[in-house]
């Protein structure tokens, strides 16, 4: 791994942990709910939810579809059994079905980000049911390559791992004593049968991740890239995908009329 990308884990943790009380507090909750995939991230937050608020405060809701692995189902069990907190099994099946025969010809993508929104509909009504905030799992790298499904994993209220790379929430993971089984299988979203993350993009979180961080947090021009010893055509996807994906990592746009508007205006 690059230097660049190291991190000190048990100072991340720490704040983390005291963003998560912090915010929620600050929001008028004490509680929340996670979308409990047995993956990485959501591991990994609802690792620091429940050493932030303690687990009798925290709630996975574990939300398989038909094609879902098995293995994703009985890794985020293991997370929810080992961390003691509340979980719910909530089968999406039946609820996105009806949609997919509506629209026969529509492709795995469509179908996934289909399943994400539902999920995300599942974690709203809940964080009603049980007056939660709903915390998000996303990571920086997804974030800007904008590997996320709009008004689907992309929204919550806190998202404590949006400012890590894919490979430094291994590290926190690592020291937050997440299983050795979810650290060690390739990272999925599990929308189809057999899908992985980096199969899907082309590349390694690990290459991606060194690329991103002298692009956007060094600021690097495209020459001093290309004197790195990157690809031209790899700093181009990743650029590209980085511009095309903007819109996702900002509020909807609101025309200034008034003398304060609910965005920029009113903070």
């Amino acid at each position: 791994m690059n230097k660049e990308l190291l991190i000190n884990p048990e100072l991340t943790a720490r704040l983390l942990k005291d963003f998560i009380a912090d915010e929620v507090k600050k929001a008028g909750f004490q509680r929340v709910v996670i979308g409990l995939s047995g993956g990485l991230d959501s591991t990994t937050t609802a690792y620091l939810a429940a050493n932030s608020l303690g687990p009798e405060e925290v709630c996975g809701l574990i939300m398989p579809y038909k094609t879902s692995d098995p293995r994703s189902e009985e890794d985020a069990l293991l997370v929810a059994e080992k961390l003691g907190i509340n979980h719910l099994r909530i089968d999406i099946t039946p609820m996105v079905e009806p949609l997919f025969q509506t629209f026969s010809q529509m492709d795995r993508v469509r179908k996934g980000n289909v399943m994400a929104r539902e999920r995300m509909i599942i974690l709203y009504d809940q964080s009603r049911e049980r007056e939660a905030l709903v915390l998000g799992a996303g990571n920086k790298t997804e974030y800007l390559l904008g590997y996320t499904t709009l008004w689907g994993d992309m929204a919550c209220a806190l998202a404590p791992l949006g400012d890590l790379y894919k490979t430094q929430v291994y590290q926190l993971a690592a020291f937050l004593g997440v299983p050795e089984r979810i650290l060690q299988k390739k990272p999925s979203a599990d929308l189809w049968a057999s899908q992985t993350d980096e199969e899907e993009l082309g590349f390694t979180y690990e290459e991606v991740d060194t690329l991103l961080y002298f692009m956007v947090d060094k600021s690097y021009t495209f020459s001093k890239l290309k004197e790195l010893g990157y690809k031209r055509e790899f700093v181009r996807d990743v650029f590209l995908r980085i511009q095309s994906s903007q819109y996702k990592r900002r509020l909807p746009l609101v025309v200034k009329l008034s003398e304060r508007t609910i965005n920029r205006g009113f903070r």
